[in-house]
C-alpha cells in the first residue's frame, strides 16, 4: 500500500497544464513486463542522422545536446503532457507543489510553436495584467518565441524577482498585438480562500491543489461554521480555472464532503503500479504522522447542500473533485464543460539530474467515466458571464484542442447532455484593453454581478426550500 501512496501527485504549474502526475524511482529494465526487442533498422537510421550532423553541420555540436534534443523529440511526440525533464525543469516540478514560486503566474502550453495561454493563476501578476485563457504569447522581451522550446520560453519569463518583462500577445478580437509589461514576483498562491456569500450559505474556492489543500480546506469549514453560528444551509465549492494539483489533495478534498471509505478516482494504465483506486480515506489524501486534517470537521459538512462551480479551465484535480462528488449524487456539478485532462503522469529517471514524464494511465470516475478529453458535463449548465454581459469563451482552450491528446477510451459512448442550460442574454460587457471587466474588480471573492455564483447560490435555495418543504407534517 505505501508504494502506492509514494506515487500520488506533484503538480507542475506555470511550464505547462496543471496536471496531476506520480513519481517512481522504479528502474524501466526492472519492471515485469519484458521490452520488446529494440528496433535495429530505426536505430541505425539514428545513428547515421547523428553522424551527419557531426560530420557535416554548419557550426560543431555537442553530443550531449543532440541527445538530449533527441529525447525531448521523442517523448514530445506522444501526447501533450509527457516531456523530458532536465536538472532545471525537475526542480521547477518540485519547488511549484510549495505554493510560492518566481515568475508570472501563468499556466501555458506549446501549439504550432507559440506559447498558448490555458490560464493565469489568481492574484498574480499575469492575472492582474488581464492575460487571458486563448492568448498567444508571440514575443518575449526582444526574443521571439518561434523556435523556443515550452521550457526555455518559461525560462525567459521567469528572473529576478521585481523586474519586468515585456510580453507580446496576440488575441482573437484585436486588431494588432497587445504589449503587456509585468513584474516578477514571488508567486504565493494561496490554495483555498473562503467567506460566507450571504447568512446561512458558504463560499469555498479552490485555486491549485497543493500540500496544504486538504488543511486549509478544513480550516475554512470550520471557520464558516463558525462564523455563522448555526449549521449552513448550502456550500458553494468553486473550481472555476483550477487547473489541477496533487492529487492526494483532490482526494482530500472530495473526502471532506463524502462518507468515509467511498471511492473517490480509479486509474487504469498498462503497468500494475497505473491501477489504483483511491478512496475518501487518511491514508490516501495525508502521508504524515499529523492528526488527521479532517477528524474535527462538523458532522453537517458530511450533509450539507452543495454546488460546484466548474468551467472549461477546470483541469485535472478539479475534474476529479467534481466527478467524484456528481457520481457519489453528493453535490451538483453547476457551470460549463471542464478542460477533459483525464491522464496520469509518471516521473521515471534517466539517472540522478534528469527524467522523463509519461503519461502511464487515465483516470475513472467511481462511475466509470473517463475524464479525458470529454471533462465532466455540469448537471445544469450555466453560461459564463457577468450580470453586466457575457463573456466571450470563444478562445477557452480543451484538452481535446491540443495536438496529439490520447483519446477517451469510452469515446463511441453518447456525450451526456446537462439535466439543465441556464444562459443569458445579456449585452456583451465592457472591457479594458487587457480583458477585464469594468465593472467588477478581480479581486472581489463573492462578487453580486458573478452570475454562476449567483446561480449556485439560488439553486441552493432552493434545495434548502424542498428540503424544508419535506420536514414539515402533512396536514389533513
Amino acid at each position: 500500500m505505501a508504494s502506492k501512496l509514494q506515487k500520488i501527485g506533484l503538480l507542475l504549474a506555470g511550464a505547462g497544464l496543471g496536471v496531476a502526475i506520480s513519481i517512481s524511482y522504479s528502474v524501466h529494465a526492472e519492471k515485469e513486463n519484458a521490452p520488446s526487442p529494440l528496433p535495429i533498422d530505426e536505430l541505425r537510421a539514428f545513428s547515421t542522422v547523428f553522424g551527419l550532423i557531426k560530420q557535416t553541420y554548419v557550426e560543431p555540436v555537442d553530443d550531449k545536446k543532440l541527445i538530449g534534443d533527441a529525447i525531448k523529440g521523442m517523448v514530445s511526440g506522444l501526447d501533450p503532457h509527457s516531456s523530458y525533464l532536465d536538472a532545471d525543469a525537475f526542480k521547477d516540478l518540485q519547488v511549484n507543489t510549495q505554493g510560492e514560486f518566481g515568475g508570472l503566474g501563468i499556466e501555458v502550453n506549446m501549439e504550432d510553436g507559440l506559447v498558448k495561454v490555458i490560464s493565469p493563476i489568481e492574484d498574480t501578476p499575469a492575472y492582474h495584467a488581464g492575460i487571458k485563457s486563448g492568448d498567444f504569447i508571440v514575443k518575449i522581451d526582444e526574443s521571439q518565441v518561434q523556435g523556443l522550446t515550452l521550457n526555455e520560453a518559461v525560462a525567459k519569463m521567469r528572473g529576478k524577482i521585481g523586474s519586468n518583462v515585456i510580453l507580446t500577445v496576440f488575441r482573437k478580437g484585436e486588431n494588432k498585438p497587445l504589449i503587456l509589461t509585468l513584474k516578477r514576483a514571488v508567486i504565493k498562491v494561496q490554495s483555498v480562500k473562503f467567506k460566507l456569500a450571504e447568512p446561512g450559505y458558504g463560499y469555498i474556492r479552490v485555486t491549485q491543489f497543493q500540500e496544504r489543500t486538504t488543511e486549509d480546506l478544513a480550516k475554512a469549514i470550520e471557520t464558516l461554521y463558525r462564523e455563522n453560528k448555526a449549521p449552513l444551509n448550502g456550500v458553494v465549492l468553486d473550481l472555476r480555472n483550477d487547473p489541477g494539483g496533487l492529487l492526494n489533495s483532490a482526494v482530500g478534498v472530495s473526502a471532506a464532503f463524502l462518507a468515509k471509505d467511498a471511492l473517490v478516482v480509479y486509474t487504469e494504465g498498462r503497468t500494475q503500479d497505473a491501477k489504483i483506486r483511491l478512496t475518501a480515506t487518511r491514508e490516501y489524501y495525508q502521508r504524515d504522522s499529523k492528526e488527521d486534517n479532517l477528524k474535527n470537521l462538523p458532522k453537517e459538512v458530511k450533509t450539507v447542500p452543495l454546488v460546484v462551480l466548474v468551467n472549461g479551465g477546470s483541469a485535472s484535480a478539479s475534474e476529479i473533485v467534481a466527478g467524484a462528488l456528481q457520481d457519489q449524487k453528493r453535490a451538483l456539478v453547476v457551470g460549463t464543460q471542464t478542460f477533459g485532462k483525464g491522464s496520469v503522469q509518471t516521473i521515471l529517471p534517466i539517472d540522478s539530474k534528469t527524467a522523463v514524464k509519461l503519461t502511464t494511465a487515465r483516470y475513472f470516475t467511481p462511475g466509470g467515466r473517463s475524464i479525458q478529453a470529454k471533462g465532466i458535463t455540469p448537471d445544469v449548465e450555466v453560461e459564463e458571464a457577468t450580470l453586466s454581459g457575457k463573456e466571450d469563451n470563444s478562445l477557452r482552450v480543451r484538452e481535446a484542442d491540443l495536438d496529439h491528446h490520447l483519446d477517451n477510451p469510452l469515446d463511441k459512448a453518447k456525450k451526456p447532455e446537462p439535466a439543465l442550460k441556464i444562459k443569458t442574454d445579456a449585452p456583451p460587457a465592457k472591457q479594458n484593453a487587457s480583458g477585464i471587466s469594468g465593472e467588477t474588480s478581480p479581486r472581489e471573492l463573492v462578487s453580486k454581478s458573478d452570475y454562476q455564483l449567483q446561480q449556485a447560490l439560488s439553486i441552493l435555495k432552493v434545495q434548502q426550500l424542498l428540503i424544508n418543504r419535506a420536514s414539515k407534517p402533512v396536514v389533513k
